[in-house]
């Protein structure tokens, strides 16, 4: 609605995983949940391939045949870029090393995104990002997609060093998207549903970086904005890797 807001100061504190309080959801379940939403991600174009391969197993007509190839072959581009970009959001990738490029998240989240109603513009200033703020802004990015269900463009800005880093989600009938309160720490009785583990782990993810995230829409369906800054606290160095 029209100057909606949403925020909330991690230092308020939304429970961790395990932590037993009112606020945070059962290790378990939370582990629980996330599985659930890598699997729901990837299981429609899994189960895609597995259909072209039973026409290729049953069916003799070459037309057919070759539909099949072809539904086998998108099928296998679209779980890999589903796998690939999970393996950065909620996985250990880089875990190596501290850094990884800014044009491996590139690649991921344009692989995602490929034939779908949403476009990417990137404006980033450094070359790479310590792992754990690569981790948040791949979780924000995706995120911010529920704010434009009909398609529409999302504009993703990195500044340099504790400079922040910035996506609006432009489209028709924008909206913030749904538990974007957890996204900013705020409180709550359990999960309700995988749809919240998303916004649940970026608030996780944003404390150990001194960071605060705002949700801002200042009119209603007009762009919305994700706004992550960082605190005084905040001593991650991002820049070129080695």
């Amino acid at each position: 609605m029209a100057g909606e807001f949403a925020t909330n100061d991690n230092a308020a504190g939304a429970g961790t995983p395990g932590s037993g309080g009112p606020d945070a959801p059962d290790q378990l379940e939370f582990a629980a949940l996330l599985c659930s939403r890598v699997c729901h991600d990837v299981i429609s174009p899994v189960g895609a391939i597995v259909n072209g391969l039973e026409v290729l197993e049953e069916e003799e007509d070459e037309e057919m045949r070759e539909h099949a190839l072809v539904l086998i072959a998108k099928s296998a581009l679209q779980a890999s870029a589903k796998l690939q970009y999970a393996r950065l959001a909620f996985g250990a990738s880089g875990s190596s090393g501290a850094h990884i490029e800014i044009a491996d998240a590139k690649r991921a989240a344009d692989g995602l995104m490929e034939g779908g109603r949403i476009t990417l513009e990137w404006d980033t200033k450094p070359s790479a990002l310590h792992k754990t703020r690569l981790k948040l802004l791949m979780n924000m990015l995706q995120f911010a997609t529920g704010a434009i269900p009909r398609g529409g463009e999302l504009k993703i800005i990195v500044e340099n060093g504790n400079d922040g880093m910035f996506i609006v989600a432009t489209g028709p009938r924008a909206r913030i998207p749904e538990h974007a309160n957890l996204a900013q720490g705020d409180k709550f009785d359990g999960l309700p549903d995988s749809r919240a583990v998303q916004p649940y782990l970026i608030g996780l993810l944003c404390k150990p970086l001194d960071a605060t995230l705002k949700v801002e829409q200042s009119m209603e369906e007009g762009p919305v904005t994700f706004a992550l800054t960082y605190g005084p606290n905040a001593t991650v160095d991002d820049g070129m890797i080695g």
